[in-house]
């Protein structure tokens, strides 16, 4: 038996808003809560999702320099690598190294080929 079922994802950044609308266009997914240190993006307001939570004196990583870790990072799957780079880097996101990017708040993040098991997701 389950103690507990994942609410959100939280990431800590600077500014939440900004960063919600990062992965609100990389997911699709629509703001679902926001107030003025917090945000969601989900499926729905009865969804869990991914949350941004605002921390003064955040500091992005370093990755792959180990003096800042990764903290935290998403393997987003898509249809096509180089499309999906192109996307995201369009966002704001910087490439860290390969496939492997930073959003705008620092947070490294992996693009990775979709698994034959998933439907498309375009």
């Amino acid at each position: 038996m389950a103690i507990g079922r994942l609410h959100h994802v939280i990431l800590d950044c600077p500014e939440p808003e900004l960063l919600a609308a990062f992965y609100s266009r990389l997911l699709d997914r629509p703001v679902t809560y926001r107030d003025e240190d917090f945000v969601v993006v989900s499926t729905d307001d009865r969804t869990s999702g991914i949350a941004f939570q605002r921390a003064p004196g955040h500091r992005g990583s370093t990755w792959p320099d180990p003096a800042t870790p990764q903290q935290i990072h998403f393997d987003v799957m898509v249809d096509d690598l180089e499309t999906a780079a192109e996307a995201v880097l369009a966002l704001g996101a910087t490439r860290l190294a390969g496939d492997v990017f930073a959003d705008p708040a620092g947070h490294p993040f992996c693009l990775i080929p979709r698994p034959g098991w998933a439907p498309p997701v375009g």
